[in-house]
């Protein structure tokens, strides 16, 4: 069993990596890229770089540091997070499943929004961002998922047991991960969204218009692109939320005994030099909380 797992490969999370596996303790990330750090240029107000940085340079130097400390770090997606009956942690990636004694949720954070013709009209009148959260009002109704990876694919399954029907929409974008993984379980429908429609009085969804003027008629979508972000596991695991904010105490911890959150997960100001001190303070909570747990 894992003592101390961490999403997210960013500052936050190697910083919180950092702190954990010096207290001599067994340390995993588990991350897919550099989130917005790669997106970074150039970095030129982090202490230390006179003449700047890269994001690129920084976030592989990171990954670098925290392999040559001995933790494990493996370029997987996290695509779900549960709670065992003892309170340690599961968390799904791809075709594997890992569990730990306390957890870091260090992520980043995302609300992404598929630019189609009256999503945003029909959030909240058929339109969800989660599906855990919202499965129960579409029991038996026709549901569809827009994604196109291993997130989407998650989406489904957990409605899948509530729902009459659920399909999976790419909106024409690339699906070769999301084609492996899914093996016939769920119509995967490859066509460009143009529009959502309404009822006639337009108080919910009513129907998805393609590119080819084809339709299909549903009473619920849910939006799962990219990568599941804070927010997404936050809700899923009933974590409290300011916005989309996870709230932590002083010491990143949030409402679940052994799980902590930082970085742009917690909101405030979005600068590598945050993040790297939350991961920090993170990194040592986890440290108390495992040394809690084997004493």
């Amino acid at each position: 069993m894992i003592d101390v797992l961490i999403i997210g490969g960013g500052p936050a999370g190697v910083s919180a990596s950092l702190y954990a596996k010096r207290a001599n303790l067994n340390v995993m990330i588990l991350h897919n890229n550099g989130g917005n750090l790669l997106k970074s240029h150039k970095i030129d107000n982090y202490y230390g770089f006179s003449n700047g940085t890269f994001g690129k340079d920084l976030y592989e130097n990171g990954i670098t540091q925290a392999k040559n400390l001995g933790v494990e770090v493996k370029e997987l997606e996290a695509t779900s997070i549960s709670i065992n009956d003892d309170l340690t942690f599961s968390v799904k990636a791809k075709n594997q499943e890992f569990v730990s004694k306390s957890l870091i949720i260090a992520t980043g954070n995302k609300k992404l929004r598929p630019l189609i013709k009256g999503i945003e009209d029909f959030e909240g009148k058929g339109v969800s961002y989660c599906a855990v959260c919202d499965a129960f009002f579409y029991r038996n109704k026709n549901v569809v998922v827009i994604g196109n990876g291993n997130f989407a694919f998650e989406e489904a399954l957990t409605l899948l047991n509530v729902t009459s029907s659920v399909k999976i929409l790419t909106d024409a974008k690339e699906s070769s991960d999301l084609d492996s993984i899914n093996n016939g379980k769920f119509q995967i429908i490859k066509k460009k969204i143009i529009e959502i429609k309404g009822n006639d009085e337009n108080t919910k969804v009513s129907k998805i218009v393609f590119d080819d003027n084809s339709q299909i008629e549903i009473d619920g979508i849910f939006i799962a692109l990219g990568q599941a972000g804070a927010v997404d596991f936050a809700k899923t695991l009933g974590l409290m939320l300011d916005g989309d904010n996870i709230v932590v105490d002083e010491n990143m911890k949030t409402n679940i005994n052994g799980l902590f959150a930082c970085g742009n997960a917690t909101g405030g100001l979005l600068q590598i030099s945050k993040a790297v001190y939350e991961g920090a303070k993170a990194g040592l909570s986890a440290v108390n909380y495992s040394k809690q747990i084997l004493s």
